[in-house]
């Protein structure tokens, strides 16, 4: 009995946490939308500047059709987020639908307050780090903001290697490209180009900046006290990989630890006080899951 009611408490206790953690994620994903939605009406639409994914090709056709952008922005979602329906599962959809409907009708109802600057190179600036904001918020909520982002979950499903804000400028150079043709003005096209590229900036800075780190391998015979001043001195994990060199025959421990950027140069004077003679590498890390950085789980839902 006194097991089964453990059990019960435990469970309650990760329910309410499911719970807060989904309120928390609405809330995030709520002020991601609104952000993104005041990027489009107050800075790129109202300019004439067409930032690439769906939002681009809204842009475009509100010049074409004269409806809408935010309406556009709901109605090229509808199949894309068919889709993501079939890949994703319903709960995926339920946030990303919920944040593209916010996005529509915050740029529909922000509309008439803009342009706030009519300077382009400004506006480009502005719009694109909001969005940027915006859609690395929603992103790390476990959601999309539609459109184009699907398609990247999906891409990054197939292309795990490649970074999110590289495949979003690969996309987007399509559309801005487009936009020179349908606009007939090259330096519109232009500031539409530096805005993809400060969002594709912006974008790997909100999702990998905080995570960003070092990894390092250490070859030397110190390598017990190397890795007894790591594990006091810093406060690290350290892993030893049994190693065999090719050239002396002999067995080697070869210590590899991954660290915040700013430990590096702590690290790399330890072995240097250590094992002047130390063979040290040091590579960065721009994806890292497990304890003390991001979870993996929350990432790839």
């Amino acid at each position: 009995m006194m097991g089964t009611k453990v059990r019960t408490s435990e469970t309650v206790y990760e329910e309410k946490k499911s719970v807060r953690r989904r309120l928390l994620d609405y809330m995030t994903i709520t002020l991601a939308a609104l952000i993104q939605g005041a990027a489009i009406s107050l800075f790129l639409d109202p300019n004439q500047l067409a930032p690439g994914g769906v939002t681009g090709i809204a842009v475009i056709l509100s010049r074409l059709t004269g409806l809408g952008t935010g309406t556009w922005i709901l109605l090229l979602n509808i199949p894309i987020l068919a889709i993501g329906l079939w890949k994703f599962g319903f709960r995926f959809l339920l946030s990303t639908l919920y944040c593209t409907t916010l996005v529509s009708a915050t740029t529909t109802l922000l509309s008439p307050f803009g342009p706030v600057t009519d300077d382009k190179l400004l506006a480009a600036l502005a719009g694109s780090i909001l969005m940027a904001l915006g859609i690395g918020w929603v992103f790390r909520a476990g959601a999309t903001t539609g459109g184009t982002d699907i398609v990247i979950k999906l891409l990054k499903l197939k292309l795990p290697h490649l970074r999110t804000g590289a495949l979003f400028l690969i996309t987007d150079a399509c559309i801005v490209t487009s936009s020179a043709f349908v606009f007939g003005d090259i330096n519109l096209a232009l500031y539409a180009g530096i805005a993809v590229a400060v969002t594709s900036f912006g974008l790997d800075r909100v999702l990998y900046g905080r995570d960003g780190a070092k990894l390092i391998y250490i070859i030397s015979d110190s390598y017990e006290s190397i890795t007894r001043r790591l594990l006091q001195d810093m406060d690290i994990g350290v892993t030893h990989i049994r190693g065999f060199g090719a050239y002396s025959g002999k067995e080697k421990s070869v210590i590899m630890c991954v660290v915040k950027v700013q430990m590096s140069p702590r690290v790399e004077e330890i072995v240097k006080q250590e094992d002047a003679e130390a063979f040290m590498i040091v590579t960065s890390a721009t994806e890292i899951y497990g304890e003390g950085y991001k979870s993996y789980f929350s990432e790839k839902l």
